[in-house]
């Protein structure tokens, strides 16, 4: 199993420290799509929901194609034929509120690229005609590279989000992992997808929060977690010879004390 590196799972610790420590200004976000496999016309795929939860409160805002169908008085089944103008209203209410909270940081947990991540969202917005607001990479924190850099690379198994809910008995109610959201997309269950975006928002701000307490229950062990910082104690005090110090000294106390008896 690969331990964390100690230096790296220190900084780490410090990131959630301080984000906790500054949460009325941290949202936890995820966003669920079309899927991005299997698209040989290389068109990028449509987004379905958003959703955006804020970590101290817990109050949720939630972007989807059904509710501003809803709101056009689109008719449900007729979603597919105004997919674009839709799709182009729900990505300008995301960045308005985007805009509304510019000294906000954004937790996500694999939102890196443009295959699925915020730079996916800017161009979908972009391609239907928008202008994304664009967030700062500095106000971006990837949960899961964090715990990964905390407690190793083996801390889960693939999906590794799916798995941490297992490992803490943490209720998968309304969660659709990404092989059912693609057949969610494809059976047009845009509830079904806003719902599992809405649990997952809800579900990455309770890791966070157990894995800041110190409390996340993972696969790795307490010596994968300690390893590295007890070895190079160990070899610090090896190469300072205070070891074969103590050593001789412990020695020289036992000689001592054998000639008082």
């Amino acid at each position: 199993m690969s331990g964390p590196n100690s230096k790296k799972q220190k900084a780490s610790w410090q990131i959630l420290d301080v984000l906790f420590a500054d949460a009325a200004h941290l949202w936890v976000i995820h966003y669920s799509c079309e899927s991005f496999y299997n698209r040989p016309n290389g068109q990028s795929p449509r987004i379905t929901s958003i959703a955006v939860r804020k970590l101290l409160s817990g109050q949720t805002r939630s972007f989807s194609i059904h509710q501003i169908a809803e709101l056009k008085g689109v008719p449900f089944q007729e979603i597919d034929q105004h997919y674009d103008l839709l799709e182009l209203e729900m990505l300008n209410a995301f960045y308005a509120h985007v805009s509304s909270f510019q000294s906000t940081k954004y937790l996500h947990w694999n939102m890196r690229d443009i295959n699925y991540g915020f730079a996916a969202i800017e161009h979908r917005h972009r391609i239907l005609g928008g202008q994304p607001v664009v967030i700062d990479d500095d106000k971006k924190i990837d949960l899961s590279r964090v715990l990964i850099d905390i407690y190793g690379t083996d801390y889960a198994a693939h999906p590794r989000l799916a798995t941490l809910l297992t490992i803490n008995s943490i209720q998968p109610k309304d969660f659709l992992n990404g092989e059912k959201e693609s057949q969610a997309f494809e059976n047009r269950d845009f509830v079904a997808l806003h719902q599992s975006t809405l649990r997952k928002v809800d579900i990455l701000a309770d890791i966070f929060q157990r894995a800041h307490e110190r409390q996340l229950k993972t696969n790795t062990t307490w010596w994968t977690m300690h390893g590295d910082r007890v070895r190079t104690v160990v070899d610090w005090l090896v190469e300072n010879k205070i070891i074969a110090f103590l050593i001789a000294l412990a020695g020289l106390v036992l000689t001592l004390w054998s000639f008082k008896k």
